[in-house]
């Protein structure tokens, strides 16, 4: 299990904020994140052969795109927040008429265009709730693969 760390640790480290997680697989697979300051796709998540990082395919997301799933995240907070069950899950479809029309909406964005860019995002959590409007506990570093080789890798524990 990781130890969550304070955000402003992670900002201090070089950490961005992740806004929304499309898809969980053993880790982050699809989502919404910030690269450089600017929102990005990423999809993929395949383990970087050092073991510190995963790769994904990234790709620029436009600023209707991001308050589109912005919205439909903030919709998916309310639900996994609620004493709701399984079947009322706003992903079965049927049960938020705003949250069918986003996936709607969103699926030509979340389409990864030809020519991404491949980029190698190191993972951390921080001390926050999972669920939460501005996106969760969910960070990344990003960077080349090179950057991430055992020998420039950070330490691994928070910072309190």
């Amino acid at each position: 299990m990781t130890t969550p760390w304070k955000a402003q640790q992670l900002i201090a480290d070089g950490f961005e904020r992740v806004y929304a997680v499309l898809d969980w697989y053993d880790g982050p697979r699809k989502g919404l994140a910030v690269i450089d300051g600017v929102p990005h796709y990423f999809e993929g998540g395949d383990h970087d052969p050092t073991g510190v990082a995963l790769e994904y395919s990234v790709w620029p997301a436009s600023e209707a795109a991001v308050a589109m799933e912005r919205e439909q995240w903030a919709i998916y907070v309310r639900y996994e927040v609620s004493d709701a069950g399984r079947e009322e899950h706003p992903g079965n479809g049927g049960v938020d008429t705003r949250y069918d029309e986003l996936e709607v909406l969103l699926a030509p964005h979340r389409q990864a265009p030809d020519g991404t860019q491949r980029l190698v995002a190191e993972m951390r959590l921080d001390d926050g709730d999972r669920y939460r409007l501005d996106g969760g506990d969910l960070w990344f570093r990003w960077g080349a693969r090179e950057r991430f080789q055992p020998e420039n890798a950070s330490p691994k524990s928070p910072v309190s």
